[in-house]
């Protein structure tokens, strides 16, 4: 049905006088400045906080005397406050201003810390800058890195015996002594293409993996990773904007079925002298090794390597003095297999905490070095995450959500396997909670947060989860968001087949009326990397959703078959081999069965959008789906997954070759030619994550096809389309004023069934 001019007139008069009423401090209505702006309804957080070895823990707060940021030691049991590093004692020599405090790390007998200040952006994270070494006794301040240039010192980390600090510059390895500053240099191959101690773009950002060694118990050795990326083709990003002429920016990025870093391992003495190599089987170019460690003792070094296809998972163990490798237990799994980093000790370093799939849910084993395997907890339902294990008690902590996959919480269980687990976050908060446990496991910093309530941070006791006191509980953010004209979301169950039901919720206008028809605009994001309907307080998509609501949407969210729900392993992996497929008929059949379900719905009028994968997903829906979807915002999407990194594309479709119809149909470039819709089409030009080069692809295939949109660019702006000043509020303007003029809001009377068809 096409609007007349008349009504087109006044949805725009209607748009511009609510755009006018933005500005009112009207404390019921939500603005794009309140929001993005004024940031109003952004939470606090509590730290960052570190768990001293005396059960202690600090936190960094600013001073109430001299201003600035100063660390703190809080007791937990007291709740006294005493300054460990005051702002009085952190200005340099020679200076007149002190450091600002980004974070920090105690040496493990708290005689001297580190400060890291003037950090950069590596990537995604500002993981580069400059480290001062502050002795707690005398209080000299000493800069790390010697004649190193400015903010070029990475991860600098204490030895156990508080003696040296290691630390990269231009990915090369060096030690300096706390006492003497003498530096040793460990490495001296470092390059552009030649990594030491850290990692290389895509292992950062598929694997999460920034620092690239660790110091052995003993203090005496450190394990470290070397990646090289000769063999990976430069891809330019091209800086048009801050110079005369362009920039262009290599980074080696690793295509879909194109060659990776050859990654291995070696050992190499604190005090110098040649690296001891690890003799790990295979082409090193076609295998991960995803995550390594020193294996509870200072002579061997627990590894675990991925294959290309990342369905094979060997735990190795290799001897630090020689080298010498062996596979002690390996996982398995038809199609991909997540990975856990990191080892839960156990009998003094002969088992360990492993969870698997291979039962069809995620589950906790204790794995043996001989490769033995013990089932320690069972029944239909995910095991989410291990927290901690405590082998005085014999328990251990973990994270699940067996009768919910929206929300989240902490259980204990014996380590050997016998009773039922017991629940310990409070039954009646549901939501999400997350802890960051003491060493003892006596004491725990626990947030908790939903949908509609921001976090509230406690400490408490643990395991009788009793809280000692409130931390940060966000009142203000409560009270603005209590004073709203709102209507709370709604989370509901869809059934779109016998057997198949998915999570979802809705958020109504605040006025809303069963017996009008409103708009139904969608979020989504659809892949195995994240879920959207998570009952989870997020500070500002879920705050401009319900100013959409406001203004008279009906904002939904719906989580299809391969989102990494808690809900079995077939759920989560019958996915594999066709991302973008099955998801894109799960997400139709759920706005069907809306539409039909709910007469409140406007058939007529329904949206959708979405971010990075979440981009590709509103791609898909309007392209695959014309007849359902007629407006469509997608930001920073991947058009051709030919086109996205080899560790995460080829996880979940295998190689190319193997799989060339999967790329293609789950690609949303090939549908492009059955576009109907209203799209825009959103990309920051310096995405080094998803490349812009996708959205010009994507913008000749519909040229080729003569379909008609909208494209903005955001120059030089990454994959979050943040940087530079007011981005992001022009960003979600632009979202914003497209979707009231594509997809018009408010209510519209139905009409009456004798009337006819709509």
């Amino acid at each position: 049905m096409r609007h007349s001019r008349l009504f087109s007139l006044l949805i725009c008069f209607l748009i511009t006088c609510t755009l006018t009423a933005q500005e009112t401090n009207n404390p019921e209505l939500l603005s794009l400045d309140r929001i993005f702006s004024k940031r109003e309804f952004r939470t606090e957080r509590f730290g960052p906080v570190h768990w001293l070895s005396d059960g202690g823990y600090t936190s960094l707060d600013t001073s109430s005397t001299h201003g600035g940021r100063e660390v703190f030691r809080h007791d937990p049991a007291t709740g006294s406050r005493t300054v460990l590093i005051p702002i009085t004692k952190l200005t340099p020599p020679g200076t007149n201003a002190p450091l600002l405090i980004e974070n920090y790390e105690f040496s493990k007998d708290k005689s001297h810390a580190l400060i890291f200040t003037n950090s950069k952006k590596v990537w995604r994270a500002n993981t580069r800058g400059d480290y001062w070494l502050i002795d707690l006794k005398s209080w000299d301040l000493h800069q790390l890195g010697g004649d190193a240039e400015p903010a070029t010192l990475m991860f600098a980390d204490f030895s156990d015996d508080g003696k040296k600090v290691a630390y990269v510059v231009k990915n090369n390895i060096f030690v300096e002594n706390v006492v003497s500053h003498e530096i040793v240099q460990l490495t001296a191959n470092g390059s552009a293409t030649l990594i030491n101690g850290t990692f290389d773009w895509v292992y950062e950002e598929e694997f999460g993996l920034r620092k690239g060694f660790k110091w052995s118990p003993d203090s005496k050795k450190i394990a470290f990773w070397q990646l090289d990326a000769a063999a990976i083709p430069d891809y330019h990003l091209i800086n048009n904007t801050d110079t005369l002429y362009p920039k262009l920016i290599p980074i080696k990025y690793p295509k879909v079925g194109t060659t990776n870093s050859a990654a291995r391992v070696g050992v190499v003495a604190a005090a110098g002298g040649e690296t001891t190599w690890l003799s790990v089987p295979g082409d090193p170019s076609n295998n991960y090794i995803a995550d390594m460690e020193w294996a509870h003792n200072s002579h061997e070094i627990i590894l675990q390597r991925l294959n290309r296809l990342q369905n094979t998972n060997q735990v190795m163990l290799a001897d630090a003095k020689t080298g010498a490798v062996k596979t002690i237990f390996t996982e398995r799994d038809d199609a991909w297999l997540d990975l856990r980093k990191g080892f839960n000790w156990l009998a003094d370093g002969k088992e360990f905490l492993w969870i698997s799939e291979r039962n069809g849910w995620r589950h906790v084993y204790v794995v043996g070095r001989d490769g033995g395997l013990r089932q320690v907890t069972r029944g239909e339902y995910d095991v989410i995450s291990i927290v901690d294990n405590d082998e005085k008690t014999g328990k251990f902590y973990f994270m699940a959500s067996p009768d919910n996959a929206t929300q989240r919480y902490l259980y204990q269980a014996r380590l050997d396997g016998k009773g039922s687990p017991k629940r310990l976050s409070p039954t009646n908060q549901p939501g999400t909670h997350s802890y960051k446990v003491s060493d003892d496991l006596r004491w725990a910093i626990h947030t908790y947060s939903t949908f509609e309530s921001p976090p509230r941070i406690s400490l408490i006791s643990l395991p009788r989860h009793e809280v000692i006191r409130t931390l940060e509980d966000n009142q203000e953010v409560r009270d603005r968001l209590a004073a709203l004209n709102s209507n709370l979301v709604e989370f509901m169950q869809i059934q779109i087949a016998e057997d198949v039901t998915l999570d979802a919720w809705m958020v109504k206008p605040p006025d809303f009326d069963p017996g009008k028809k409103y708009p139904l605009f969608f979020y989504v994001y659809g892949e195995p990397a994240g879920q959207t309907v998570v009952d989870r307080y997020s500070s500002t998509r879920l705050i401009w959703h319900k100013m959409l609501a406001q203004k008279g949407y009906l904002v939904a969210s719906v989580d299809n078959r391969g989102t990494p729900a808690p809900r079995g392993r077939t759920w989560r992996k019958q996915v594999y081999g066709q991302i973008g497929v099955l998801a894109s008929k799960d997400q139709a059949a759920a706005a069907k069965k809306l539409i039909t379900t709910y007469p409140f719905i406007d058939a007529e009028r329904v949206g959708i959008w979405g971010w990075s994968g979440g981009g590709s997903m509103t791609l898909n829906m309007l392209f695959r789906h014309p007849e359902i979807y007629h407006t469509g915002m997608s930001v920073a999407p991947v058009p051709n997954q030919r086109l996205y990194d080899t560790i995460y594309q080829e996880r979940y479709m295998g190689l190319p070759e193997g799989n060339a119809e999967g790329f293609e149909q789950g690609s949303p470039i090939t549908f492009a030619g059955q576009l109907q819709g209203n799209l825009l089409l959103v990309h920051g030009t310096g995405d080094d994550n998803v490349h812009y080069q996708g959205a010009e692809l994507l913008v000749n295939e519909l040229i080729k096809h003569n379909k008609q949109f909208s494209l903005m660019s955001y120059p030089n702006r990454s994959h979050s389309i943040r940087e530079g000043e007011n981005t992001t509020r022009h960003l979600y303007g632009l979202l914003t004023r497209y979707l009231m003029e594509n997809l018009p809001p408010g209510p519209r009377v139905q009409e009456p069934l004798s009337g006819g068809s709509q």
